[in-house]
């Protein structure tokens, strides 16, 4: 048989594809069904070296319409030991090309195994051509065994020797291929137990945080699969393949990650005054001991003595009222202003005052714990998880990972920080980790409030949707995804 053009360019189209490949069973598929195209045979298996044994991957048989492994699928025979009988694990063990004109005239190796399975299912199996896999490392990748090689009248004939060298090859650049995703996975791999173990040493630094990164990483992969699902449906233009998702949730894992170098006594503070109640319940007492010895003394009577007293418990009782609540009043913001007035004054002149300036601060908080110093101190981590995620090299595929994950506090109407961004700078990337951010936010435990019901947290999603601040599609698309999932 003589190799024509046709023949040259078809195996250059195949050398091309399996170089191009980046899906592991497509490439798979690719050795077997571009093997069986060049020798123009009617069946072929292809195994993988594995664990010492030859595990069954893709099996095809065209005459019988066979199609087996080709999405990945297991194929539920057991493996091929490696034996010097069997032709597919001789071919491994000596990586030598055997080449065999009818199984039924050869007595070089065991072919019970194609025997049986030829007077089981009526298919007759004849030549056969094994070749070994093996990467530019000498790695043994596996091993390619066609079986039937066909004439122009569809006649089986035994397979030409010149495709020796051309199977093996094609195998060899498949191997290199397969090799060369491995190490890509690998690097993945590395990659991301990486993020996982500083995501890790982030969750555990605070009981309050323990599942917001995973959390978010989850709502994000929600809806990037709904946005895909309603794409296939020709409801959506945008969709997610399994490369953008990776990208999604990997800046999903890392948007917190400036959270590192956040205090404790900012990020776990909950309540107004946090670790400094017990300074302002001592200064109290302070305060009753030294109206006592005023008594004593009789700079007051035992009547003031007793008023200051009740006075001074009654305030105590309402710093203790005020501290932890979600939202301060206006006349409980009044009052604290009148209580940051009151003082205690001994006859030296030394001045003891009931709150101090920066407890007066804490306490006047309208909603939350935190004073609008340690607010900038807690937004100041999407400034430091661009600082952090600028000095890791990220390959191309996911350089554009750390500018969604610094972005997750920006909003559309440009309101939003460190660098109030608009929506035409906002990828939908950012979007979702914005509105998954804020959904957790919303129904999770903090040190400030209780979890939030689901509905209503969709609601307040909404009012900010309405006031430019979120987008209002994937709010929506959340609550479709969520109500799903139930």
């Amino acid at each position: 048989m003589r190799l024509e053009y046709e023949d040259f360019k078809k195996i250059l189209n195949i050398g091309i594809n399996l170089s191009t490949g980046r899906d592991r069973n497509k490439i798979l598929a690719s050795i077997l069904e571009s093997g069986m195209e060049v020798t123009n045979c009617d069946a072929s298996t292809l195994y993988l070296y594995e664990n010492d044994k030859l595990t069954f991957k893709i099996m095809k048989t065209l005459s019988m319409g066979i199609s087996r492994g080709v999405g990945g699928e297991v194929i539920d025979m057991p493996p091929v030991a490696m034996k010097e009988e069997n032709v597919c694990a001789y071919t491994a063990i000596h990586r030598e090309i055997v080449n065999i004109p009818d199984v039924y005239d050869s007595d070089r190796f065991d072919f019970s195994g194609p025997k049986q399975y030829d007077s089981l299912t009526g298919y007759h199996t004849k030549s056969q051509l094994v070749i070994p896999l093996e990467n530019n490392e000498n790695d043994l990748i596996g091993v390619l065994q066609l079986i039937n090689a066909m004439d122009k009248e569809g006649n089986v004939i035994p397979f030409d020797k010149q495709f020796d060298i051309i199977i093996r090859s094609l195998g060899s650049m498949a191997a290199i291929e397969l090799t060369n995703l491995t190490y890509m996975e690998e690097l993945k791999a590395q990659l991301y137990s990486f993020v996982e173990a500083l995501t890790t040493v982030l969750d555990e630094r605070s009981p309050y945080n323990a599942s917001h990164t995973r959390n978010v990483a989850r709502y994000s992969q929600i809806l990037a699969d709904y946005i895909t699902e309603l794409h296939e449906k020709g409801q959506c233009e945008e969709y997610f393949d399994q490369g953008r998702k990776e990208q999604l949730l990997l800046a999903a894992l890392l948007h917190d990650i400036g959270k590192l170098v956040v205090p404790l006594g900012v990020m776990d503070k909950a309540t107004r005054l946090g670790d400094d109640l017990a300074k302002v319940e001592e200064r109290f007492e302070l305060l009753e001991t030294l109206y006592e010895v005023d008594m004593l003394r009789g700079r007051i009577t035992e009547e003031e003595y007793k008023k200051q007293i009740d006075d001074l418990r009654s305030d105590l009782d309402f710093i203790h009222k005020i501290d932890g609540v979600g939202y301060l009043d206006s006349a409980s913001y009044k009052r604290v202003c009148r209580l940051s007035l009151k003082k205690h004054i001994k006859e030296n002149g030394k001045v003891t005052k009931y709150i101090t300036d920066k407890e007066k601060d804490c306490l006047s908080i309208r909603q939350g714990t935190l004073t609008v110093e340690e607010r900038e101190v807690m937004k100041n981590h999407v400034v430091v998880t661009e600082k952090i995620l600028s000095k890791v090299r990220f390959n191309k595929n996911f350089a554009i990972v750390p500018k969604w994950a610094a972005s997750h506090h920006e909003f559309l109407n440009g309101t939003g920080y460190p660098k109030q961004l608009t929506a035409e700078e906002l990828d939908l990337e950012t979007r979702i980790l914005t509105v998954a951010d804020i959904y957790d936010a919303l129904t999770a435990i903090r040190p400030y409030k209780n979890a939030i019901p689901d509905h209503e947290s969709i609601t307040m999603l909404k009012n900010m949707a309405e006031e430019g601040k979120v987008d209002g599609r994937i709010v929506d698309w959340l609550s479709e995804a969520l109500k799903k999932e139930v």
